[in-house]
């Protein structure tokens, strides 16, 4: 049988102030109406076997007597097998209001002031004070110390006198009394330890919630703090490369040193930085006022893969002699945040020049099917076998850079994630390092 955990309920409220005794339920019943329909059993088969035992136990006619037993007997098995299989016949209540009512009668059968039946009537009253509260038990004593009286009265011997009938009557209605004041105290002691135990219970839960709590939002306040963190390091290392760019060009036609075919590359290149600028600038003003990432909002328009070629090789200082561009099919253009991918782009071509000494960087744009397919190849060292993953952490330098701040690939993953693109990191056939991004990028 699956045994399952249900909410407490009321066993009694005796002492008016509306606290509940949690008793445990096993399959809907509770611990307490099983207990009761066992005892209920075993109660009615001993008293049958008593008077199997012992027929002159019954004071006159054996068979109404045994027919009452064995009426009570199915009675009981009813009662217990309905309560085994989830099932109730009665109510609890009045289930001891049946019984007693069949106890008294057994004692007005078996001797009446003299019956050994009375023993059963404490059970009848600590069920009631149980199932009803300590009012409901002393009501319950009462009655069936009446009762008893009443039964001792008309059914005990003839030679035994009258004012014994009384006495023995009045004796167990005491006793009665007595025993649902005392299962009434009981109850009540139970209730407190019960209420104290659930008060506690509530006050560590409440003190383990707030704990809970005090801990997500130091989580929280540190992601936040991390988070504003990560956006200095990404802004300071994107603008390096192009106010490095903007420093020397500005130096060389300062003072004069760009022959003429030199300074139109130079002006054209300091008007690109100053776009790139203002698109970043525009990213950190997104920032700044949303609580997205160091990656800005996106502001997406029309872009011919031949110009973001040339602006990428150009923004990562890739020398005219070492350049190979390739674009597919010729004249392409897509959809995008150019600011974005020219973010991804210059940051690959930037590692793949940095680390082929002076060999011809690649940088292959194919589009296809609503998909931009771009490819950094360089003839560098490569990758260690293993660090394929581990170089986009953040943080991690390899090599001849290793020191320095690690942002520049976990920069490229974080802003090709934000536009649902995959990257891997290839090694080269014949060495080097080959840059596979996938992007999914609609049509112009």
């Amino acid at each position: 049988m699956t045994t399952t955990y249900r909410p407490s309920r009321t066993v009694g409220d005796s002492s008016g102030t509306g606290h509940a005794v949690a008793v445990q339920t096993v399959g809907g019943r509770t611990t307490e109406d099983r207990a009761a329909v066992v005892i209920r059993v075993v109660t009615v088969v001993a008293v049958g076997v008593a008077l199997a035992a012992g027929p002159q136990l019954a004071r006159g006619p054996l068979p109404p007597l045994a027919a009452i037993v064995l009426a009570a007997l199915v009675y009981a098995v009813v009662l217990a097998v309905a309560e085994f299989r989830g099932r109730q016949v009665l109510p609890p209540r009045v289930a001891t209001v049946v019984d007693g009512v069949l106890v008294l009668v057994a004692c007005g059968l078996t001797g009446g002031a003299e019956s050994i039946m009375v023993a059963m009537l404490p059970l009848v009253v600590i069920a009631a004070s149980v199932r009803g509260g300590a009012v409901a038990g002393r009501l319950a004593a009462v009655v069936a110390g009446a009762g008893f009286t009443l039964a001792a009265v008309l059914g005990s011997d003839p030679d035994v006198p009258l004012a014994d009938r009384w006495l023995t009557g009045a004796w167990w209605t005491a006793f009665l009394v007595a025993a649902s004041v005392l299962v009434g105290a009981l109850v009540q002691l139970l209730e407190r330890q019960l209420e104290a135990a659930a008060v506690s219970r509530a006050r560590a839960l409440a003190e383990h919630e707030a704990f809970l709590e005090e801990r997500d939002l130091r989580a929280r306040l540190l992601s936040a703090q991390q988070a504003r963190l990560d956006g200095v390091r990404v802004v300071l290392h994107e603008f390096r490369t192009p106010v490095a760019s903007l420093t020397a060009l500005t130096a060389d036609l300062v003072a004069g040193r760009l022959s003429e075919p030199s300074r139109e590359l130079a002006t054209r290149l300091l008007a690109e930085h100053a776009v790139h600028l203002r698109d970043m600038l525009d990213g950190l003003a997104d920032v700044a006022v949303t609580d997205g990432s160091p990656i800005g909002r996106v502001r997406a328009r029309v872009v011919p893969l031949s110009e973001l070629a040339d602006a990428v090789l150009d923004s990562a200082g890739v020398a005219a002699e070492r350049r190979r561009p390739s674009v597919e099919p010729e004249g392409a253009a897509v959809r995008c945040d150019p600011q974005r991918l020219r973010r991804v782009l210059t940051n690959l071509v930037e590692n793949a020049a940095r680390h082929s000494g002076d060999a011809p960087v690649e940088l292959a744009l194919r589009y296809a099917e609503g998909r931009l397919v771009a490819e950094v190849r360089d003839r560098g060292p490569g990758l260690p076998p293993g660090q394929e993953g581990v170089v986009t952490a953040k943080g991690v330098a390899l090599g001849e850079r290793r020191g320095t701040a690690g942002l520049g690939l976990w920069i490229v993953e974080a802003l090709v994630a934000a536009m649902d693109g995959e990257l891997s990191l290839r090694p080269r056939d014949g060495g080097g390092l080959v840059a596979h991004l996938d992007l999914p990028l609609p049509p112009p």
